[in-house]
């Protein structure tokens, strides 16, 4: 099993496994979970596990943060669940208020292309820096061919949002991104700004028609989902397959253009005037609260509700431009800049590595591990990042910087301040002096306000009298040895396993766990010493000397193997956390046989006891057993 399966599965298992999900999706870094109950999540474990950075619970998702390899983790626990399926008849359970709505469908909407979206953003800025450094030229083969591509997302958006929308309001996507082809046909952009009548009702496009608009096709699937249902209701089941489609034809192409067409555009244009209309009261002030507050947004999901506006503001006629995004980079970079200082004054090995890692990350304008991981945590770092953003974004508010492709917030984002028409890069310097300043800023007050280290695991202990601990690096007898769980699930007292020799001790003290996944790992460092070859039961010496037991099932050698994959062998070396055996839960229970797993050490009176660490479930790797010596 690979890294990315194992940390899919134990993700799932702790949000409540598959019948606790209504859907899921991913962002840059994080699986948006829509559960049923957010209460059956294991929302402690989950902040526990070493692989997840963080859990957000904000507008009626159940955010899990992984980093930036989410994308794989994704893929695996769609690969390896029913996640995938059809999910149209699921309940959605609780809605949330009217705010927590909007932002799930604007993230479900948007999140599906997000990546494909700001990497042809990126192409599109950096083609334009081409042009203007005289590198290419608008006629070359390479410039209109990489132009197409970056620019093509852009201008058939409403063929993307239709697919994603009709995924999110559960209507058939081929019809949506149908109707959407007709929004951005060459016979409609060509009558843009004209009326043209449909049996004597007017029909009014738009200046720029409905090429690389939000609203009109947004609106025009939620329409068709309920259009889609009624037809489906009343035409009989045989003739349905030709007969809805037409029907929804029939319906919806003319209510979209008459009425949904226009009804889009006009809100459109009034979100964009209303934000532009605040930005003119004061870009200094917008820049400094965008500035400051932007990671705020982001950590409570808000900053979805700010995507439709920058894509509203570039979708304007006669070629418009954004003056959000811009504001918003001094807040991304001063995460980094933040982080950068805690490199430098951790004395924390593994923080020390995040921080640097992170300061990296942020460059491309992924800070969620940078926030979550570094700067939020230690609180006044995230602090300094805030007031750095916030006076960056003040100064590019200040020089009224605009950007004109979208992508994501990022270093490379700079190239999308330059016009192509003009190719003027006061914007660009300006922007880069702003992202400076707030990165100096936050590095800078990082210093100035300080924050708590964090010690390494185990260095209390290091510290507190060097003569009592040698005596315990030495082998005195309070010494201990902590053996890490080889198994996920959920912990059971050794006394109450179905079988006299395990529950007795007879065999040594040690635990027991009720498996929540096939596999069973090494607890500690050391070697395979018994081995069965039915692969139920599992015996390794470790390096400080315990026997440790590790039995699969009751009466699972009757199985003879079946259900159980060996993948060491009798007199290996293993390294702790190296997975020795796989086997099939199911198949297990199907042959009538209890799965609980007793993990014993079998020399147990050679030390002072052994202890459990009080858990009720349990995640393999983490601490399990106490051996006292």
């Amino acid at each position: 099993m690979s890294k990315n399966q194992e940390i899919a599965e134990r993700v799932l298992t702790l949000v409540g496994g598959e019948e606790n999900v209504n859907s899921v999706v991913h962002c840059a870094t994080r699986l948006r979970f829509k559960l049923k109950d957010e209460g059956k999540a294991d929302t402690e474990k989950l902040n526990q596990d070493s692989d997840v950075i963080q859990v957000v619970q904000s507008g009626g998702q159940y955010q899990v943060v992984i980093g930036s390899h989410v994308s794989d983790v994704y893929k695996e626990l769609m690969a390896h669940s029913n996640l995938g399926d059809d999910d149209s008849e699921k309940d959605e359970g609780p809605k949330g208020n009217i705010f927590n709505q909007l932002i799930d469908i604007i993230s479900s909407i948007f999140t599906p292309f997000l990546g494909a979206m700001a990497g042809a953003g990126v192409l599109k800025g950096f083609l334009t820096l081409a042009l203007t450094l005289n590198w290419l030229t608008v006629e070359s083969g390479v410039y209109v061919v990489l132009f197409a591509i970056a620019d093509g997302i852009f201008t058939f958006l409403p063929i993307l949002l239709a697919f994603t929308a009709a995924k999110k309001f559960k209507t058939n996507q081929f019809l949506a991104v149908c109707l959407a082809m007709a929004l951005v046909h060459p016979s409609i952009s060509a009558l843009a700004g004209q009326t043209l009548s449909f049996a004597g009702i007017p029909v009014i496009i738009g200046a720029s028609a409905y090429t690389s608009s939000v609203i009109p096709i947004i609106l025009a699937v939620y329409v068709q989902s309920y259009v889609e249902r009624f037809f489906k209701k009343i035409i009989p089941s045989f003739l349905q397959i030709i007969c809805v489609p037409l029907a929804v034809f029939l319906v919806m192409a003319p209510v979209t253009f008459i009425a949904i067409g226009p009804i889009g555009t006009i809100l459109g244009d009034l979100l964009g005037k209303g934000y532009n209309g605040i930005y003119g009261l004061s870009p200094i002030i917008a820049g400094a609260v965008m500035g400051g507050l932007w990671q705020v947004f982001v950590m409570f999901g808000m900053h979805w509700g700010f995507v439709p506006i920058m894509m509203l503001n570039l979708s304007q006629a006669g070629g418009g431009v954004d003056t959000m995004a811009p504001m918003l980079l001094p807040a991304v970079l001063a995460q980094g800049g933040a982080a950068l200082a805690v490199f430098f004054m951790t004395k924390n090995v593994k923080l020390k590595g995040l921080a640097l890692s992170s300061t990296m990350t942020s460059v491309f304008g992924i800070t969620e591990p940078t926030v979550y991981g570094v700067t939020l945590p230690l609180k006044r770092p995230f602090i300094a990042a805030c007031i750095g953003g916030a006076v960056g974004g003040a100064f590019i508010g200040f020089s009224h910087v605009q950007n004109y492709v979208f992508g994501l917030i990022s270093l490379l984002s700079l190239p999308g301040f330059i016009p192509q028409d003009t190719k003027d890069t006061s914007g660009l310097i300006a922007a880069v002096i702003g992202t400076v300043i707030a990165f100096v800023i936050a590095f800078v007050l990082t210093f100035i306000l300080k924050f708590e280290d964090k010690p390494e695991a185990g260095s209390e202990t290091a510290t507190k009298g060097n003569s009592s601990n040698s005596e315990t690096q030495h082998g005195n007898k309070n010494d201990k040895i902590v053996l890490k769980s080889p198994i996920t699930g959920t912990i059971v007292p050794l006394d109450k396993v179905e079988d006299q020799v395990f529950s007795s001790g007879a065999l040594g003290k040690g635990i027991a766990v009720e498996p929540a996944l096939g596999e069973l790992y090494a607890p500690a460092n050391g070697e395979i010493t018994t081995l069965f070859p039915t692969g139920h039961a599992v015996g390794i010496t470790t390096e400080d000397g315990a026997e440790v037991l590790m039995h699969i099932g009751m009466d699972t050698v009757e199985m003879d193997g079946d259900g159980f994959e060996i993948l060491v062998k009798q007199g290996d070396k293993v390294k702790q956390g190296e997975l020795l055996v796989k086997f099939d839960i199911e198949k297990i229970k199907a042959a009538g046989h209890p799965v609980v797993t007793p993990v014993v050490v079998t020399n147990s009176g050679d030390y002072l006891d052994v202890l459990d660490m009080d858990q009720t479930d349990v995640l393999h790797g983490e601490d399990f057993l106490a051996i006292v010596r």
